[in-house]
């Protein structure tokens, strides 16, 4: 009965508790939807389930979607454009470029190639303009500087709305807010990762940007299902991820099964109550979650109904405390273009 009044009053509740991806930026909801599954990275995509995903999150009032040109090169963006097709405005978009993986994976923040990839992107998307676009990785020999201004370029000639940054440091987001605002920042953050509260999390609400959370599930494991790592795609990411390998998956697991535990006491799912968490950190934190579920959508949106009280948020801070997780976040050739501050 918990999680059925959760959903119902979902779609009011997101609606009330919108928050701008920037200063001035569009209201979005708390609560948006990561499209990275569309493009078959957790395993292969269906594209009716995928658009019956997208249906179910308009109903549920979630309408920020976060892509990229290199989820399932391009597969992802494709997906979105086929649903939007016949439902102009229904989503605030956002998508990224400037991972080049040919011939050997490497980072390129060029005038050309990212200009490239957007037109590429808003092709496949069907629309003349992006929301938001984020550099998804940075490229280190170019200074930030350049690459601000030419996606002040794209903004001016119309071809997007905004400026992100993803996985950078508070040091750059501050160089880049010295030539252009920077509308959002994202980053990795959730229960089992909060190497943000380390100075990303003040620097984005110093400069008005959004902080939107990717991953606030745990890749999976604060969704309250446990995945069977030997029965994963050899391209999942969390195969050769240090916090699945053991003995750090065992002792993980343990310790979000204790949360879980909780979490279903109170009523609540895990999952949407690890959504809540993430979204009460502050008020300019997003999350985008990712599903192409639309059953598993249903139970996300539950967060939106949920306001954790002080108790409750101690005892989760004491079920899984600050740096509980047994295992680095990325292993080293994963943390490869992600830039490290601390």
């Amino acid at each position: 009965m918990a999680r059925d009044a959760e959903t119902n009053t979902s779609h009011t509740a997101a609606a009330m508790r919108r928050r701008p991806l920037g200063t001035g930026g569009p209201l979005v909801a708390p609560i948006g939807l990561g499209c990275m599954s569309f493009g078959g990275f957790y395993g292969p995509t269906d594209r009716r389930e995928s658009h019956e995903t997208l249906a179910r999150a308009l109903d549920l009032g979630i309408d920020h979607l976060d892509t990229a040109n290199r989820y399932g090169d391009g597969i992802s963006e494709e997906v979105i454009g086929g649903f939007i097709k016949d439902r102009p405005n229904s989503f605030t978009i956002a998508t990224k470029a400037g991972i080049e993986p040919k011939p050997t994976r490497h980072y390129d923040n060029s005038p050309a190639y990212l200009r490239r990839c957007l037109e590429d992107s808003l092709r496949r998307l069907g629309v003349e303009h992006v929301h938001l676009y984020y550099i998804h990785r940075r490229e280190q020999a170019r200074p930030v500087e350049e690459v601000m201004e030419t996606l002040v370029r794209f903004k001016e000639e119309g071809k997007i709305g905004a400026i992100g940054l993803s996985e950078i440091a508070p040091s750059t987001l501050e160089r880049a807010a010295a030539v252009h605002p920077v509308a959002a920042v994202q980053s990795e953050y959730s229960l089992w990762t909060r190497q943000p509260e380390l100075g990303l999390v003040q620097a984005c609400a110093r400069h008005g940007a959004a902080l939107v959370a990717f991953s606030p599930l745990g890749r999976g494991m604060l969704s309250g299902t446990f995945p069977t790592i030997a029965d994963l795609p050899d391209r999942d990411f969390r195969k050769a991820n240090p916090r699945f390998a053991e003995p750090n998956f065992a002792a993980n697991r343990s310790a979000i099964t204790r949360f879980a535990d909780y979490a279903r006491s109170l009523g609540h799912s895990p999952a949407s109550m690890a959504l809540a968490w993430v979204v009460a950190q502050a008020p300019h934190v997003v999350a985008i979650p990712g599903t192409r579920s639309a059953r598993h959508l249903d139970e996300l949106a539950g967060a939106f109904a949920i306001e954790l009280s002080t108790e409750q948020r101690a005892m989760i801070e004491k079920l899984l405390p600050l740096g509980f997780a047994h295992g680095d976040r990325y292993s080293d050739t994963q943390i490869n273009g992600i830039e490290r501050y601390c």
